[in-house]
């Protein structure tokens, strides 16, 4: 019930996921600052994306965190119920779709970037996120944005998706960028309204968050 891009820009790393369930940000995104990020999706369970950034944590190879988690034998009886995909701090990305993936299901990848889905309009879907996310301009979340539109335009999921959310780690700490629409009847229009108003002021809340004498004002009642 899930389409996401990972992705990697130098540094940082960034994901962009929709969903016709509610919340999907909260549950499939997973990202650590100067390791790499990865998806768990399709009846999802969070812990194998925690799993799968602490094998990229300990040898920094995404197919091997990859093989690592899938061939798990505490796995061994939910495995083919999910989708995951990976990205490390080099090379490409890697994906995984148990034969229990939900409706019509497919991945892609390149180097520096992952896409998958389920439940989908089309096995086309993945490759449209990727090419869009290439062919576009500016700052990587609004990369992200332009690939979460195109692929919406393609046909994305199957029925309605209700829910976005876009997340970028850099080399701070967090994650300088967390936008989640957990239901709308278009989450991915709303996810872009939410990335004009944060991402003029992103920079301030980094220097805030590392530097708070030069911060900039808050601009509000009550800040002197």
């Amino acid at each position: 019930m899930t389409f996401s891009l990972v992705v990697r820009d130098g540094e940082r790393f960034g994901i962009a996921a929709s969903s016709s369930s509610p919340a999907v940000a909260a549950r499939v995104m997973h990202l650590r600052p100067g390791v790499g990020a990865a998806t768990s999706q399709n009846i999802t369970d969070p812990t194998l994306g925690t799993s799968l950034l602490a094998g990229l944590a300990e040898h920094g190879d995404a197919e091997r965190a990859l093989a690592g988690v899938t061939g798990d034998a505490r796995h061994a009886r939910t495995i083919a119920y999910r989708q995951l995909t990976v990205l490390g701090r080099s090379g490409p990305g890697y994906a995984y779709s148990g034969p229990h993936t939900l409706g019509t299901y497919a991945s892609a990848g390149a180097d520096g970037a992952v896409a998958a889905g389920n439940m989908l309009c089309g096995e086309h879907l993945p490759g449209v996120l990727l090419d869009a996310y290439a062919a576009a301009t500016g700052e990587l979340e609004e990369r992200l944005l332009t690939a979460m539109k195109a692929a919406v335009a393609a046909g994305g999921e199957e029925g309605p998706v209700h829910s976005a959310g876009m997340a970028v780690v850099a080399d701070v700490g967090w994650r300088v960028t967390d936008l989640r629409v957990d239901w709308a009847e278009d989450p991915v229009d709303r996810l872009g309204d939410l990335l004009e108003v944060w991402l003029p002021q992103r920079d301030d809340y980094v220097r805030r968050g590392l530097d708070p004498a030069s911060s900039p004002s808050y601009g509000v009642p009550g800040d002197l």
